[in-house]
This record gives structure tokens, C-alpha cells and sequence, in this order.
């Protein structure tokens, strides 16, 4: 697994892992996939429509990708069936950190946001897309602000066709790091509930404006199923 140390001719260089790092990553995975296993889950689906043949977009906030790594073997996974499932993680350092922790998961990792990588990130989503993978994008990521939707996973959208599912969840027992989007770790033998909303497709044609106007139906569609 890499992180990022620094650019080369302007492009951004992927550097491999710390070794102290990599171990990290394994001891956060083991511990997340304890805590799987005792977790109390339910679902709640608002998306009521017939089924579409082909990968989708997971739009999932930054702070609830434990519950979310969860979830979709739990549920999504059935709900959406793809040959996989790919993963929209920072290029940053840390990215890095959490690129390691969902490969041990068995997704494949994406690096780049809107920041860093932003154009080859959005080529290699379309390209696993077209290998019938959906994706996960963390879209107020990497630095927030939180629960604020950015312009990126609408224009993935745009560009592949595939419709964008809004997924989201609560747990009412977890502990809140003091990091800028207050991430979210549940406590073993938590109750948890596990939301999806309706599909939303972005048109072809869309304009800038239009393109807007989808973002902010999107970041309301996430917050009306968000409980913090």
C-alpha cells in the first residue's frame, strides 16, 4: 500500500507505506472486524424503486466508514450486486493510513480527491466502474467542511451513468475522535442503524448549474438520514 510524499513534473507521487504504518493499518482492521462481529444492526431502505442492473455510486460521510464497511456485506452488497467494490480514499498521509485498513477488507482502494489526484481519481473510478465495481466516495472528505457534499461524485455520476445511493447510519454507542469531521468509532455490542436513501441520477447533459442544484439535493438527501 502507498501514501503520498510528494509530487514529480507536477503529478502527484504515491509513496509505499511506513512499515510502522502498514502495522497499524493490520491491528485497526483486526480490531474494526471484533467489533463487526458484535455489532446490532437493522436497516432502514428508502430506496423503493426497481432494481438497476450494474455497479452504483455509495455517497457515505467521512466520519461513518466503519458502520459502512459493515453494512455493505450485510446488506448492500445483495441490495446492488457488483463484482466488487471500490473505494475513494485521500491521497494524503493518512489516506494512506486508511487505503491499507479497507484493502484488508477487500476493497480496492482509489486514491486521489479533489485536492490531490482529483483527475486520475476520477478516471480510475470510471474505469472499475466499467468492471462492473461500485464505488464508495466520502464526498466531505479528506478535510471537510463535514456534510458538505463536493462537486466530485456528482460529476462520476454525470460522466459513468450509474446513479449515486445515499448511505449513512447511527450507533448509539461509539466514541467521537477530535478530528475535524468528529469521526465515529461504535462500541462493541452497539445498537446500530443502517440507512439508505433513494437513488439520485445525474443526466448526461447536465449544466454546471444543474450539476449544483443535484449537489445540494444530495447533501440534503444525506442529512435527512443522518442522526448524530
Amino acid at each position: 500500500m502507498t501514501s503520498v510524499a510528494g509530487k514529480k513534473s507536477g503529478i502527484v507521487v504515491l509513496q509505499p507505506l511506513p512499515w510502522h504504518r502498514r502495522l497499524a493499518a493490520t491491528l485497526i482492521s483486526a480490531l474494526v472486524r471484533g467489533c463487526m462481529k458484535t455489532w446490532r444492526g437493522r436497516w432502514r431502505d428508502a430506496a423503493q424503486c426497481p432494481l438497476t442492473p450494474g455497479p452504483v455510486i455509495y455517497c457515505v460521510w467521512h466520519n461513518r466508514l466503519p458502520l459502512t464497511l459493515a453494512s455493505y456485506d450485510a446488506f448492500a452488497r445483495s441490495k446492488w450486486p457488483a463484482a466488487g467494490l471500490a473505494a475513494m480514499v485521500s491521497a494524503s498521509r493518512d489516506g494512506g493510513l486508511l487505503a491499507s485498513v479497507v484493502a484488508a477488507f477487500g476493497l480496492e482502494p482509489i486514491r486521489g480527491s479533489t485536492s490531490r489526484r482529483g483527475p486520475q481519481a476520477l478516471l480510475e473510478a470510471t474505469r472499475w466502474l466499467e468492471k462492473n465495481y461500485s464505488i464508495a466516495i466520502t464526498p466531505d472528505g479528506p478535510r471537510g467542511p463535514v456534510y458538505q457534499i463536493q462537486e466530485g461524485i456528482i460529476n462520476l455520476a454525470q460522466l459513468t451513468g450509474r446513479p449515486i445511493i445515499p448511505v449513512s447510519n447511527f450507533a448509539r454507542w461509539k466514541i467521537r475522535l477530535r478530528s475535524w469531521d468528529r469521526f465515529q468509532i461504535p462500541l462493541p455490542f452497539a445498537r446500530c442503524e443502517f440507512r439508505y436513501g433513494k437513488p439520485m441520477w445525474v443526466p448526461r447533459d447536465s449544466s454546471d448549474e444543474q450539476r449544483k442544484q443535484l449537489c445540494l439535493q444530495l447533501q440534503q438527501a444525506m442529512r435527512e438520514i443522518t442522526t448524530d
